[in-house]
């Protein structure tokens, strides 16, 4: 595992986001956190864990000490990461030994209610819940998430250089693209471009031609790329700083039907609306709206089927989720995607996504590169 450098580290993972997330745990009437690996425990201490059947487990008491408990053959993996840096003690166990009691301990007494992570594997859950029979379990999500959307400015330069990466992909996409290849092929060279653009990992790639193009989370096949089909190329990685890019554009191998270059040039123009509504104190709805509604207006309603964005930072999807229904005031530091679509089944699509943060002057895009029809 890579982690940024020790001042970086400190930028992203800084000791004081624990003595925040204590206190916000308490006010949410929580006696502590416990936290296995995934995208909040990296969030909280820096330390990206695997998953394993063997406990790994931070326990976050609203009052004390915070402790990493850790299989002994992982506590080096640990001690190398961030996790130390935040002030985090570190605890191991050995293999045929119960780690449980080991969370009761570091608890320092007893407790009511526990945060869990929400991805917690069930069979962690319900050992915890034997552990800890008198206390109740609630999502750790109702603390951390709100601290999660709102991004710093390490972590908005974190999104803006995943950003700027999957730009330098999609900026290749002409030496890739043409007629003659399958789908499985472009993405292979897709997914070694992205590596080599500063990605630790290949999160996914989407590469969906002609008729394919009009399913949403296509993946590759072995269709072969035709003259004049549309593709939808939708990518995006991790960084070595733990943070995610992501970002579709949709292109033309030779020229565009004339149907297709009809509805994108309304995808086009609701894409940007969308954009140019993100602002500090407008509900997330509102920029679902912007970009449903030009869309609705040209008879494409029915054909836009998902919502305009979610949430970007550790986790690919994350919130704020960008749909109808979801007031939530978009407030300075929050990232997400801005991603209408326009699907016609059995012909073809087109999505155009853009990474945006919300700052206080409006919204910046963090993917730079034009958005206009490309034609190849």
């Amino acid at each position: 595992m890579l982690y940024p450098s020790s001042r970086r580290q400190e930028a992203l993972y800084p000791p004081e986001r624990l003595a925040h997330a204590r206190k916000v745990t308490a006010a949410a009437g929580l006696d502590a956190l416990l936290i296995t690996p995934g995208s909040d425990l990296r969030y909280l201490t820096g330390y990206h864990a695997h998953a394993l059947e063997r406990l790994t487990c931070l326990v976050l008491p609203a009052e004390g000490e915070a402790t990493l408990i850790v299989p002994r053959l992982e506590r080096p993996a640990a001690e190398a990461s961030p996790a130390p840096g935040t002030g985090v003690r570190i605890v191991d166990h050995e293999d045929g030994t119960d780690p449980y009691p080991l969370v009761k301990q570091a608890l320092g007494g007893p407790a009511r209610a526990v945060g869990l992570a929400d991805r917690m594997w069930a069979t962690q859950v319900l050992a915890l819940r034997e552990a800890l029979p008198e206390a109740r379990q609630r999502l750790a999500s109702e603390v951390l998430a709100p601290l999660r959307m709102r991004k710093t400015p390490a972590e908005v330069a974190a999104l803006r250089e995943a950003g700027a990466a999957i730009d330098a992909v999609h900026a290749r996409m002409g030496e890739w693209l043409r007629p003659g290849r399958t789908e499985a092929e472009v993405g292979a060279d897709i997914g070694r471009a992205i590596r080599e653009a500063g990605h630790e990992t290949v999160d996914f790639v989407i590469v969906a031609a002609g008729p394919n193009g009009a399913s949403p989370h296509h993946a590759t096949s072995d269709r072969v790329i035709q003259p004049g089909d549309p593709v939808v190329v939708d990518i995006g990685g991790t960084m070595p700083s733990g943070y995610c890019s992501d970002s579709t554009r949709t292109y033309v191998v030779g020229a565009a039907p004339a149907d297709f270059r009809e509805y994108y040039a309304v995808l086009h123009a609701a894409q940007r609306a969308a954009v140019a509504a993100v602002r500090p104190g407008v509900p997330a709805s509102f920029v679902d709206a912007a970009a449903r509604e030009p869309i609705a207006a040209a008879g494409y309603g029915d054909a836009f089927v998902h919502r305009t964005g979610h949430g970007i930072g550790l986790d690919g999807h994350e919130e704020p989720y960008i749909v109808a229904g979801n007031a939530l005031p978009l407030e300075p530091g929050m990232a997400f995607s801005v991603e209408p679509g326009i699907y016609l089944t059995g012909r073809h699509g087109a999505r155009i996504e853009d990474i945006v943060v919300c700052l206080p002057g409006g919204g910046e895009r963090l993917n730079t590169l034009g958005t206009e029809l490309v034609e190849l």
